[in-house]
């Protein structure tokens, strides 16, 4: 059942990709912070963030919000990679900040509660945008970058009017969720409700005729994500037939002892893994191994799954398999070679977020507790 939710978040994506709604979260984002110094720059982080309490899918980010943010910065002077790689960098957030798709997989796999998992990445969400956006100032202060003229509380009141629908849909997802409405997994199908009402009657910017080739998208996804958690669950049921993961975790429990150690181990092996494997599928391959060993040594399952996400999240923006530097690059007409040089200094706030969460748990366990004791 919880599965079901993977397709209804990737038709909700698509279709307020379609409906013109990432245009309106992109333009409220600029009003709100593009008079800093960088302004769409910071407004890219912004609306990746809004955006993440949407899509749940840093594909769907750097593919929907991202195609307009490179163009607006291309056009006010920003150099390609620039634009390419912030854009790249900010998508991480999506799968974060729920709803998650990854998060999905990972409840799933490890038996873990969705909802919990979904409010354990809130924090760290945040945090990865508060880092970029200081890497951002940095660097804009550096190199002179330009930035908005403010545009007055009135012309901010009117671009969050113009997209006040569309920022309503995580909250009507959170309040939903935590008032016992519905489920995780049925939030996902009163979101792609919602965002097909939306389009058609609020913005009318979306029509029927498109919904065939959406479907068609949403199908075509799916499947790929369903072919790799079938697998993945055949590849599952012939380690526990051979035990390898009875075998592994109590190895790895003694081998290693410290649950530290134990963190850091896993943080180098998923970072290693996420530049060669796409991250569903490495998700679905070591979880059964990793999860048991984590949960031996004392590990909150809940952190454990937020760091395992964004370590495989980070795997998307670096070379030679990051999907969403492939993505970005495409969409900025940059090499992928000049986009993976770009692209690393703003790795550096990633994994500084990655190891604060792997050091001090209550930055993934304290909202749960607090909302779903």
């Amino acid at each position: 059942f919880p599965i079901l939710a993977a397709p209804l978040f990737i038709l909700m994506g698509n279709i307020m990709n379609s409906a013109g709604i990432t245009k309106r979260i992109f333009a409220f984002a600029t009003a709100v912070v593009g008079w800093l110094r960088g302004g769409l720059c910071h407004a890219n982080i912004l609306a990746s963030v809004i955006f993440a309490g949407m899509s749940g899918s840093a594909v769907a980010d750097a593919g929907g919000v991202g195609t307009l943010e490179i163009k607006a910065m291309k056009d006010e002077g920003y150099d390609a990679e620039t634009a390419a790689a912030i854009t790249a960098a900010s998508a991480t957030i999506g799968p974060i900040i729920p709803p998650s798709l990854p998060m999905v997989i990972y409840g799933i796999s490890a038996d873990v509660s969705i909802g919990r998992l979904f409010l354990a990445g809130i924090i760290p969400g945040l945090l990865m945008a508060g880092a970029l956006m200081l890497m951002v100032s940095e660097l804009a202060r550096r190199r002179g970058m330009p930035r908005h003229p403010f545009p007055g509380l009135g012309g901010v009141w009117r671009a969050f009017c113009a997209a006040f629908w569309a920022l309503m849909t995580p909250v009507l997802l959170f309040g939903g969720m935590l008032s016992g409405w519905f489920t995780p997994t049925e939030a996902a199908g009163v979101a792609a409700v919602y965002a097909l009402i939306l389009g058609l009657f609020v913005y009318r910017d979306f029509e029927i005729r498109d919904l065939p080739r959406i479907a068609a998208e949403t199908a075509e996804t799916t499947g790929v994500v369903l072919a790799l958690v079938m697998c993945a669950g055949a590849l599952g049921w012939c380690l526990s037939l051979s035990r390898v993961p009875q075998t592994a975790a109590p190895w790895l429990i003694e081998a290693i002892g410290n649950p530290l150690v134990f963190l850091l181990m896993v943080n180098l092996l998923l970072l290693f893994v996420g530049c060669f494997m796409e991250a569903l599928a490495a998700m679905l391959i070591l979880i059964p191994i990793l999860v048991p060993a984590a949960i031996g040594l004392g590990i909150d399952p809940i952190q454990f799954g937020v760091i395992f996400v964004l370590n495989l999240m980070i795997g998307t923006i670096t070379p030679p398999v990051g999907v969403v530097l492939f993505i970005t690059s495409r969409i900025a007409d940059v090499s992928f070679e000049r986009m993976s040089r770009a692209i690393l200094p703003w790795l550096i706030p990633l994994v500084g977020v990655l190891i604060a969460i792997t050091l001090w748990p209550p930055l993934t366990t304290w909202l749960p507790g607090l909302l779903m004791p």
